[in-house]
């Protein structure tokens, strides 16, 4: 079973068909290398539009392209020497799983060299699984393929036995009623989210001790310093747009990265180690706040820039002003921009993501400097540097340290240690929550704080805010329907990873049936249409439809009362028991081998609604008539609730 699948928004469409379409087509060629010694090549004939994955993507991402062989063959007539090669391909931004991801158009060559360990052998057989998709859809298919050691080779033309064929035949559910809907429309989403989220940290950033005196000191500067007040204006709005430039700059090197090798970034996010560095590193960032210690960068770099911006006039002295600013308040920005860089990087947006971030970051940094050098007169408006700066930078402290248990959550749940149970966690951000309430209130003090005469407005607000928020997490350390923290949803672990025993590892504690025919059986004995929740163990977004939509009270209760769920996991790599395990002869005479409860489900899915995405959602009377167009990820809770009771009354119709 594969860990968090990198994709958060799949995007996808619906055919009407009741047969797998060939998207790829495989040929197979040997090349002999010596008596022992032999090339196995795979040729991937890939359909216009669509693209064939590569064996090397990030190990969360999707699925690759893969190779199995005969066990009965395998290290008896012959061994495996390295991996297989493959052909040129391209890695660039995938639509459907919004991320970088390495792939083939068009054709595709696969190299695997093997050494002959039984000289009667005549014939490798092999099976090539892959995924292929196209902007809206995928397919996940696999093929047994022949290699001939005499010099022949092709297609295998399948035979099966009755057994296999019995279960194949119950794959096929000859789903009727494709003609009474339209098919859906997915938006695809955008990096303006985390453009926003940089912005905001940047405005943070404002208020700290390192930047904030910094704004009528350097407005005053280009103002007065300036022959005339238009010169002024240009230069401090030059340096606003410097002060951008540097931010995003940071951010190429990401670029850089990503282009040589994208699984660099892409799998951050279940990387155990890399989630403990990100939790030091913030755990580090939040005591510097605290006031312990300061993080600077070396002196000697902000009077090299100081001096150079001294003697060198001009745009590029501006420049130099600009790359002062950022040296000097690093002690300050360099922690908001580790959580920023820390967030961007284990998203799957990578790179861009980043930019985008950092983009918005440099821009709320620079606005002030232009604005107020615009309108010199607001500055008058600005409150006087004083101890709220540093209560600032306390507050911050105790964001950092909250959202370093995050990434230590991250590592938690890729190796199942069981140290952070969603309850465990939660507790965590309540005592971080009382000790922030406690400083706001002036219980707790710290290195730099100075006497608190008296509860400023400001002050009291923001305590109110955190004691509202704590009162909201302790809920979620409970064994009831009010733990399901929907404002947090897909932050703290998932609801069953948790301390309490569950009586149902159905999502929310409903009914439901992991079994089709065990699902249909139930449907009919109780009279109810099914939904049929194509989803998996590890899917993200799977989990925020469960906590976010389907615990709507109205859905919640529909759900449970109306409809008989039958949840298929394409991810669950269990195998089936061997008397269930067979092979399913496609259109096109090749062969899948049905081995694994995954196995059985996506190609279920595949073969009845060409898709392959994860959450997605059918409604089907006992009769396997469509009630409905097909779902997937719709977080309106409004329209997935409108969408079912639609399901319902044609149901009852």
């Amino acid at each position: 079973m594969k860990k968090i699948f990198a994709f958060l928004f799949v995007l996808f469409s619906i055919f009407t068909v009741h047969a797998q379409i060939e998207r790829v087509k495989w040929t197979t060629e040997t090349e002999k290398l010596s008596d022992t010694e032999y090339h196995l090549i795979y040729k991937a004939e890939i359909e216009d539009h669509w693209h064939l994955y590569s064996q090397f993507l990030p190990e969360d991402s999707t699925i690759p392209t893969e190779f199995f062989y005969n066990e009965e063959q395998l290290g008896k007539d012959f061994e495996l020497i390295g991996k297989a090669t493959e052909s040129e391909s391209i890695t660039d931004f995938d639509k459907v799983f919004q991320m970088d991801l390495t792939y083939f158009e068009d054709h595709a060559t696969f190299t695997q060299k093997i050494r002959i360990l039984n000289p009667e052998i005549k014939n490798i057989e092999s099976e090539a699984s892959y995924q292929a998709c196209d902007d809206k859809s995928c397919i996940f298919d696999s093929q047994v393929l022949n290699f001939s050691l005499t010099g022949s080779s092709e297609v295998v033309v399948a035979t099966i036995d009755d057994k296999s064929k019995v279960l194949s035949e119950k794959l096929q559910l000859n789903v009727t009623g494709w003609d009474k809907y339209e098919k859906e429309e997915v938006k695809e989403k955008s990096n303006f989210g985390i453009f926003i989220l940089g912005f905001l940290g940047g405005l943070i950033a404002l208020l700290t001790p390192c930047v904030f005196p910094m704004i009528p000191l350097t407005v005053s500067f280009f103002t007065k310093s300036a022959s005339n007040s238009q010169k002024g204006l240009v230069n401090a709005m030059l340096y606003g747009v410097f002060i951008l430039l540097i931010y995003v700059l940071l951010s190429l090197p990401f670029h850089f990265l990503d282009s040589l090798n994208p699984e660099i970034l892409n799998t951050i996010s279940t990387n155990v180690w890399l989630n403990i560095f990100f939790f030091l590193i913030l755990a580090f960032f939040a005591f510097s706040f605290f006031g312990y210690y300061e993080i600077t960068l070396p002196a000697s770099w902000g009077n090299k820039m100081d001096a150079a911006s001294s003697n060198i006039g001009g745009f590029i002295g501006i420049f130099f002003m600009a790359l002062t600013l950022a040296i000097v308040s690093f002690s300050c920005t360099g922690p908001i921009l580790g959580s920023l860089l820390a967030g961007s990087l284990t998203s799957d947006g990578g790179a861009m993501q980043l930019t985008m971030g950092m983009t918005g970051f440099g821009l709320a940094l620079a606005l002030p400097f232009t604005l107020f050098a615009m309108f010199p007169k607001w500055l008058n408006a600005l409150p006087k540097s004083g101890g709220w700066l540093n209560t600032v930078k306390v507050v911050l402290g105790f964001l950092e340290l909250a959202m370093a248990f995050k990434f230590l959550s991250n590592a938690d749940l890729v190796k199942h240690w069981g140290l952070l149970k969603r309850e465990v966690f939660i507790g965590i951000w309540i005592v971080l929550g009382i000790g922030l309430l406690l400083y706001l209130l002036g219980k707790i003090k710290f290195p730099h704080d100075g006497p608190l005469k008296k509860l400023s407005f400001g002050r009291i607000s923001f305590a109110v805010l955190v004691a509202a928020f704590v009162v909201y997490l302790i809920p979620g350390l409970t064994n009831t329907k009010h733990a399901n923290l929907k404002l947090l949803s897909g932050f703290p672990p998932p609801l069953p990873y948790s301390l309490y025993e569950k009586e149902s590892d159905c999502p929310l504690g409903l009914n439901c049936y992991k079994d089709l025919a065990e699902g249909l059986e139930a449907a009919k004995t109780e009279n109810k249409p099914i939904m049929l929740d194509f989803t998996g163990w590890a899917c993200v977004n799977c989990r925020k439809m469960e906590e976010q939509v389907w615990s709507q009270d109205k859905i919640y209760n529909l759900l449970k009362k109306d409809y008989v769920i039958v949840s298929l996991y394409v991810d669950d790599r269990k195998e089936l028991d061997e008397d269930e395990q067979f092979q399913f002869i496609k259109h096109n005479g090749s062969l899948k081998n049905i081995k694994t409860i995954g196995d059985k489900w996506a190609t279920l899915q595949t073969l009845n609604f060409a898709s392959n995405s994860q959450p997605f959602y059918v409604l089907l009377n006992h009769d396997m008539e469509l009630l409905n167009y097909t779902n997937a990820y719709e977080t309106d809770d409004e329209a997935y609730y409108d969408w079912l009771m639609e399901g319902l009354k044609n149901f009852k119709e």
